[in-house]
C-alpha cells in the first residue's frame, strides 16, 4: 500500500458506516490523484445470480449526470436514421458502422439501434457484448423513440446490472463534484435498485453499501 493510500484509510474509521453526504465528503477529500477521478457506488445484493428471475439490471437518470459527455453512435436507417441526426446523435449509421466494429475500431460509448437493425449487428455481437456495447431492450437502447433516448443519455442516464457475484458498479460522478450532487445522484441509484428488486429474491436484499473514487479506498454507506 502506497503512502497516499495509507494516508487516506487514516482518514475515517474503516469500521463505520456513513450516510451518502459523509461519505461523498471522504471520498473527495482522499481523491489526491492528478486527474478528476471518477466516483462510484458499489451494492452488494442478496440475489442468485444463476437465477434468471433474480438478474437485476436497468437504467437510471442521474440528478447531475456523470461528469462524461458520452459519444453516442446509433444504428437506424431511413426517417429514424435523420431523427437520430436531429436528436444529437455523434454517429449515425448502419452496416457501415458494423462494420468497422468488426475491424476493430470502436468510437462510441454507447450504441442504440431500432429494433428492426438488431439483425445487422449479430455478427458484431461477440465483439460488443463482452464490452458492455451491444444494445439491449432493458437497457433502453433498442428503440423506435431515438430522439428521448438520445436527450437521455446526454443528460445523464446510466445502465447498470450487478455483475457474477451480484455486486452492482455503478457511476455516479466526478470528484470535483459536490458532495451534495454525488449524494443525490447515489440515492437515485439506490432508489432504482430498491425499485427493481427481483420479486423472488429472499433474505437480505442489499447486504452493503460503498463508494470510491478511482484511486482512493472505499467508504461504507448506510442505507437508513
Amino acid at each position: 500500500m502506497g503512502k497516499r493510500m495509507q494516508a487516506a484509510v487514516k482518514a475515517y474509521d474503516k469500521s463505520k458506516t456513513y450516510t451518502f453526504e459523509q461519505a461523498a465528503e471522504i471520498v473527495k477529500n482522499n481523491a489526491k490523484a492528478k486527474f478528476d477521478e471518477t466516483v462510484e457506488l458499489h451494492v452488494k445484493l442478496g440475489i442468485d445470480t444463476k437465477k434468471a428471475d433474480q438478474q437485476v439490471r436497468t437504467t437510471v437518470a442521474l440528478p447531475h449526470g456523470t461528469g462524461k459527455t458520452k459519444r453516442i453512435a446509433v444504428i437506424a436507417k431511413g426517417e429514424h436514421a435523420q431523427e437520430a441526426q436531429k436528436a444529437g446523435a455523434d454517429r449515425v449509421g448502419a452496416e457501415d458502422i458494423v462494420e468497422e466494429v468488426i475491424k476493430g475500431k470502436i468510437d462510441f460509448d454507447v450504441l442504440v439501434a431500432t429494433p428492426d437493425t438488431m439483425k445487422d449487428l449479430a455478427k458484431a455481437a461477440k465483439i460488443l457484448g463482452p464490452r458492455g456495447l451491444m444494445p439491449n431492450p432493458k437497457s433502453g437502447t433498442v428503440t423506435f423513440d431515438l430522439a428521448n433516448t438520445i436527450k437521455a443519455l446526454k443528460a445523464g442516464r446510466i445502465e447498470f446490472k450487478a455483475d457474477t457475484y451480484g455486486i452492482v458498479h455503478a457511476i455516479i460522478g466526478k470528484a470535483s463534484f459536490d458532495a451534495a450532487k454525488l449524494a443525490e445522484n447515489a440515492k437515485a441509484v439506490m432508489d432504482t435498485i430498491i425499485r427493481v428488486k427481483p420479486s423472488t429474491s429472499k433474505g437480505i436484499y442489499v447486504k452493503s453499501i460503498s463508494m470510491s473514487s478511482t484511486m482512493g479506498p472505499g467508504v461504507f454507506v448506510s442505507n437508513k
